[in-house]
């Protein structure tokens, strides 16, 4: 058994800062369990283009509004406390967050906790 606190993240190279988010990697593939699990921010005002082509991730959504778009069908769903998104099928999506959006998120397999989006908004191959 191990212990970790959000405390023990700030400010440490777990701790990755984007344009639009500000992601907390508390457990990576370092830890050995397969996936790995993050608290993040979405800033109010964005949108993030994004397409995990070699890691599928599961987000719920603790606080904030937003949406999130399937860029394949179009359609899009709202986001909101209480909402669970999984992007199953490697699904280019697109999230826009209205207000702050705080999310806990799973990914598998289990990032490094250095990675950052390609162009597309993917992580590359190597990092899965």
């Amino acid at each position: 058994m191990f212990v970790k606190t959000l405390a023990e993240i700030i400010d440490t190279p777990s701790h990755v800062r984007g344009e639009a988010f500000d992601s907390h990697r508390l457990l990576l593939a370092s830890d050995g369990l397969g996936y790995s699990f993050h608290d993040t921010r979405i800033k109010a005002g964005t949108e993030q283009h994004l397409h995990y082509k070699n890691h599928i991730e599961t987000n719920y959504c603790v606080a904030g509004s937003g949406s999130v778009q399937e860029v394949a069908t179009g359609k899009t769903w709202p986001i909101g406390p209480g909402t669970l998104f999984v992007l199953d099928q490697h699904d280019a999506h697109i999230v826009r967050a209205e207000s702050d959006i705080h999310l806990i998120c799973v990914f598998t397999p289990a990032l490094t906790g250095q990675e950052t989006h390609d162009k597309d908004g993917s992580y590359s191959a190597a990092d899965a």
